[in-house]
């Protein structure tokens, strides 16, 4: 008999005391009738009333001592999960931004493509979306084609499924923003197939985002990763990509 595949929540936070817990409890709520999981929350270093809203909680909280970035705690989150046996992770912000209540999407299209990174794709062309927001996620897809040969509409969202087998290895992972786009274009040089999946999106007036975005210095890095990503292309990913379609294409004919 087929086992069931064992899927959890890996949520990074950094100062959102004032939205992790009801992300949280939302979440809970869609995990329910899947035995077995759980929601893994990473404090990545807080200075605000985090760990006190995250008290009583049916949650695993891991935390670092101090700041590190979103790329070191999804990373912490991942080692969390494969130790805790999970097959699958979701990843969701505690922001307040992406709704639980799509997490059944990403859990159909983990059962109808249980091999693929699923990513949520947000409207671009909503009203509340802010400029800042379409440009960069334009400015990433545009590299992400360049470096992969592939089109995900939406390269920049934080709300995805990872086939835990299928990452890449952990320890290239960068520690800040950019490591989300690293880990699709590392995974997808590995062959790993990438489903898009639509998802809703909330962004709060102006005055009340907390964001850990810094332009300058996050752009910068971007752009650096950007720059590796495009010289390993031509020597590692292009190869790698062009072997495994070969592969695929004489396993094929050989059936």
């Amino acid at each position: 008999m087929e086992q069931p595949m064992r899927i959890c929540v890996v949520m990074p936070t950094y100062r959102n005391a004032g939205t992790v817990a009801d992300v949280v409890r939302r979440t809970l709520e869609q995990l329910r009738e899947l035995s077995g999981s759980r929601v893994i929350v990473v404090n990545d270093g807080s200075p605000d009333s985090t760990d006190e809203v995250l008290e009583g909680l049916p949650v695993t909280v891991v935390k670092h001592r101090e700041n590190k970035g979103k790329g070191a705690a999804l990373k912490t989150g991942f080692e969390k999960a494969l130790e805790m046996g999970y097959d699958h992770v979701i990843t969701i912000d505690s922001d307040g931004q992406h709704f639980p209540e799509d997490i059944p999407v990403f859990l159909d299209a983990i059962r109808s493509h249980p091999d693929s990174i699923i990513t949520g794709s947000r409207n671009l062309l909503a009203e509340n979306m802010p400029g800042k927001n379409t440009f960069a996620n334009k400015f990433s897809n545009f590299w992400f084609r360049l470096q992969t040969l592939r089109n995900v509409p939406d390269t920049q969202t934080g709300f995805r499924a990872y086939p835990l087998k299928g990452l890449p290895n952990l320890g290239l992972l960068t520690s800040r923003y950019e490591a989300e786009l690293e880990l699709l274009v590392l995974s997808a040089w590995k062959g790993t197939p990438v489903h898009p999946v639509q998802i809703r999106v909330y962004y709060p007036p102006e005055g009340e985002r907390i964001s850990s975005f810094h332009p300058f210095w996050d752009f910068f890095r971007i752009s650096v990763l950007n720059t590796v990503l495009c010289l390993l292309a031509l020597v590692y990913g292009y190869p790698r990509m062009a072997l495994t379609w070969l592969f695929r294409l004489f396993r094929r004919a050989g059936r």
